[in-house]
């Protein structure tokens, strides 16, 4: 999928002669499969700057007022010149269908100023253009410090904005010719790693969601709904919350990874998941009118140290803790069965963001020079990019033929010694710095060989089946995407 994202971007690089002095353009199109109108719905949708915003960026979302349809205002803290900068934009020049505008009312430029136009270029078809107009400060000298890097910049976040938004619009395209269409839907750890790019992708959608939270904490959107609190351990949400929810996606859980696996904190990392697992279901039944459908997240650590078998939905648990947490946080949506729910339960594998988890906690060795393989590196490591595991909750929705286990993982599972050497390519770094397994397991006990040296060769049998297409199989494709570095197309 990412090779006919990048194929479908064309991008151009000009200073305009006929522009003032120091003032310098940037534009970039992408053809997309969906009308403009409907181009210009997805990025008008709450959500959408949150899905544009590239991961690797450590942009922040102060405040917010209004709409790109009436002059509405985003307040962002971003990183400039080794500092964090406050940018002000303000949305102007609406016609809707066709175009709008972001100005910079306080930042880093003298001036910036960027061009949305949306064209259709045939039945279902259209062309989305960014054009930029920037004037770096320092006039003449700040033109010529920084003006290059600027260039680089801007292209590498277009790169990523365009292929985010070909491939969520593809698929949105997908699912509404099948006849899925706007669902309220209700998401549990709607402050986590996943959720933070799941209800994006849903809202600009067009899904309406509502957040199930144990304790208020701010919108930095709207999701089109209010807040659920509930209590995971009593499962008491207030009453008439939960009417009208048609689909439920549970991603609660302690962070495995959040400390030593001590006997009380395993005790913590099993009854998050499985007491407020139970506890949900138990309440999702007992509506008058249930959800369609309830995907829960569960593990790939469901099949345990495998070796090289090649593991699918069919295979058998494996043994130690994980598999028994994982078999117990499965079995624990039975309630949910019982009331006539589809249960979806997504065994996840390594999820790849720079925002969190293990990539993000690789990147800094292999930034200095000190990653390498971890033990022998034969260990099998089944991955998947967030962007396809949140493709693949939406798809697990809106297919009714899903149901019980889910391997939610990339085609093409990689030894750790392979991903190793993909994460150096792409960051341009030597990973000659191996991790033994002895040394492992004296920094994190237990949990080393399950997270680190553990392997799992694990197949996504039904998501291919149901005719789920990934975004993206080959690992390297994936890495230059979410850490913006340039994604090198293959011939033709």
């Amino acid at each position: 999928m990412a090779s006919h994202a990048a194929t479908a971007i064309e991008q151009t690089l000009t200073t305009e002669a006929t522009l003032p002095v120091h003032l310098q353009s940037f534009q970039r199109s992408v053809v997309l499969p969906v009308s403009a109108e409907r181009a210009f719905e997805w990025h008008a949708a709450p959500g959408a700057l949150e899905r544009l915003t590239p991961p690797w960026e450590e942009i922040r979302v102060i405040s917010r007022t209004g709409g790109i349809d009436n002059a509405g205002e985003v307040v962002l803290s971003v990183p400039a010149a080794g500092m964090r900068q406050t940018w002000v934009a303000r949305h102007s020049h609406c016609v809707w269908g066709q175009e709008f505008r972001d100005i910079q009312v306080r930042g880093p430029f003298a001036h910036f100023e960027h061009r949305h136009r949306f064209a259709n270029l045939g039945v279902n078809e259209s062309q989305l253009t960014d054009e930029i107009s920037y004037r770096l400060p320092g006039g003449s000298l700040g033109a010529w410090l920084g003006g290059s890097f600027v260039e680089q910049k801007l292209a590498t976040m277009f790169g990523y904005r365009h292929r985010t938004t070909l491939m969520d619009l593809t698929q949105w395209k997908q699912l509404h010719e099948s006849g899925f269409s706007s669902r309220k839907v209700l998401v549990s750890g709607a402050t986590g790693l996943v959720a933070s790019t799941l209800i994006p992708m849903l809202t600009t959608q067009g899904h309406r969601v509502a957040r199930l939270l144990r304790k208020p904490t701010p919108q930095v959107y709207a999701t089109g709904l209010p807040d659920v609190i509930w209590n995971s351990e009593s499962g008491e949400v207030q009453e008439g919350s939960l009417d009208g929810v048609e689909a439920v996606v549970h991603l609660a859980g302690e962070n495995i990874a959040g400390g030593h696996w001590t006997p009380a904190f395993k005790q913590r990392i099993r009854d998050s998941r499985v007491v407020g697992t139970r506890k949900l279901c138990e309440r999702l039944a007992a509506l008058k009118e249930p959800p369609a459908v309830l995907v829960c997240a569960s593990a790939i650590g469901f099949y345990g140290d495998r070796g090289d078998e090649v593991l699918t939905e069919e295979s058998a648990a494996g043994q130690g803790f994980l598999p028994e947490v994982s078999e117990a946080w499965e079995e624990a949506c039975e309630p949910a069965r019982k009331a006539g729910i589809r249960v979806v339960n997504l065994r996840i594998g390594i999820v790849l963001t720079p925002r969190g988890g293990a990539l993000q906690k690789l990147l800094t060795p292999f930034w200095w020079g000190a990653g390498g393989v971890a033990g022998n590196g034969s260990q099998y490591w089944s991955w998947i990019s967030v962007d396809d595991l949140c493709g693949a909750i939406l798809h697990s929705i809106a297919t009714p033929s899903l149901a019980g286990p889910v391997n939610a993982t990339a085609p093409q599972a990689v030894t750790n010694r392979e991903f190793t050497q993909v994460l150096a390519r792409v960051m341009k770094r030597y990973a000659c710095v191996p991790l033994p397994e002895f040394a492992a397991r004296m920094a994190l006990g237990e949990m080393a060989h399950d997270l680190l040296f553990a392997s799992s060769h694990v197949q996504p049998v039904r998501l291919l089946s149901t005719g789920y297409q990934f975004r993206f199989t080959d690992l390297e494709c994936c890495l230059r995407h979410l850490l913006g570095r340039p994604l090198e197309l293959p011939k033709g």
